[in-house]
């Protein structure tokens, strides 16, 4: 079993479910694992043969950028399209971090994790 991971992609987005949070956006930070067992020899020294983490980070990049009112959405969104672009993958991991929600005290951040 192989893991790659992205850890501390951060992102300027506008999710939020009240209308001043997708107009003023705000900061978020993902996390992303995926476990997987390879498709074939690493010793091939092929990427197609592994999860691409460039091609996983452009999927976070891309989902980043559809506003959504909940960031469970769009954690869902980001395991589900890693999913589709690799089939073989045994589980993937997704956490985002809203940073300095909009809450009545300081809070450093809110944080979703899904994992499918």
């Amino acid at each position: 079993m192989i893991t790659i991971a992205l850890h501390g992609a951060e992102f300027f987005a506008f999710h939020g479910f009240y209308p001043e949070e997708q107009k003023l956006g705000t900061r978020f930070i993902v996390d992303v694992d995926v476990s997987f067992a390879p498709v074939k020899n690493l010793k091939d020294d092929e990427i197609s043969n592994t999860v691409d983490y460039e091609r996983v980070y452009g999927i976070v990049e891309a989902e980043m950028k559809k506003t959504s009112k909940l960031i469970e959405t769009v954690a869902q969104a980001i395991a589900n399209e890693i999913k589709s672009q690799f089939p073989f993958t045994d589980s993937i991991r997704v956490s985002l971090k809203k940073m300095n929600p909009p809450l009545n005290g300081k809070v450093a951040y809110s944080n979703i994790v899904i994992t499918i």
